[in-house]
């Protein structure tokens, strides 16, 4: 089935598990995010993030419990409809070997060079998109290779604006990049997420403080939920994880 006319964005998992290879990644997963809404999910590798967002966008399907977009079972809806919905910005940005303009137009075929260029504003990658010897026309190489890292990101993200979606699914970026692009990158997630209800695996604390909240996993489960501050009062394992400063990497680190 398809998705009826505009959507507001409302995700829930009604106690969602999913086993791969007969091992559980996820162990009954409840959870509610509102239009407009940004969940952090939080925790450390292996602990069911990045399969939150896998089965949400329907990589792979739920072992049990149900997961719903403004109500509609998700199960029962073309993986192209719901797709339609989800811009997904992952830490390994995906281009392929074609033009920086072929890579943005997979996100909207008829997008103009003006709603192009609009986009590369946004995302601050349209500095250095114009110092390519062809601008637009500019070959990246196989997987983006003649790009470097934070370029090949702002680009994805450029991708995302264009693409308009409802519903984000961002895997922030921890890769090592120099503080000036970091900021250009932050700067432009930022205005992605603006009205958007947004997944972030979350590894910075500015977003994680500013997240509407935040989901602690732990081995497949959600350990605990609630705000940065009141999960610190719970002084739990999100307490522990900021005071290891395994969140964070950045000054305005928690002592």
């Amino acid at each position: 089935a398809k998705l009826p006319g505009e959507i507001a964005g409302r995700v829930k998992f009604d106690h969602v598990s999913f086993a791969y290879q007969d091992q559980p990644t996820l162990n009954d997963v409840s959870l509610e995010v509102l239009p407009g809404q940004t969940i952090a999910l939080v925790g450390a590798t292996g602990a069911g993030k990045t399969t939150v967002l896998s089965l949400l966008a329907r990589l792979y399907e739920a072992t049990s419990g149900t997961i719903t977009l403004d109500g509609h079972d998700i199960s029962g809806l073309s993986k192209e409809s719901l797709r339609d919905n989800l811009a997904y910005v992952t830490q390994e940005a995906f281009l392929f070997n074609g033009t920086v303009r072929e890579n943005l137009l997979l996100s909207k075929r008829d997008a103009t060079d003006e709603q192009l260029w609009a986009a590369l504003e946004a995302s601050h990658a349209d500095h250095f998109i114009r110092e390519l010897p062809k601008q637009l026309d500019t070959n990246v190489g196989e997987r983006g290779v003649k790009l470097s890292g934070g370029e090949k990101q702002r680009l994805s993200i450029a991708r995302a604006l264009l693409k308009n979606a409802p519903i984000l699914l961002l895997d922030e970026a921890t890769a090592s990049v120099d503080s000036q692009t970091e900021l250009l990158i932050q700067n432009a997630l930022d205005r992605l997420m603006e009205n958007r209800t947004a997944f972030v695996i979350a590894h910075r604390l500015s977003t994680i403080r500013n997240a509407d909240c935040i989901y602690v996993l732990d081995q497949g489960r959600v350990i605990e939920q609630g705000t940065h501050d009141e999960l610190l009062a719970l002084h739990g394992k999100y307490a522990e994880l900021c005071k290891k400063s395994f969140l964070g990497q950045e000054p305005e680190q928690i002592a």
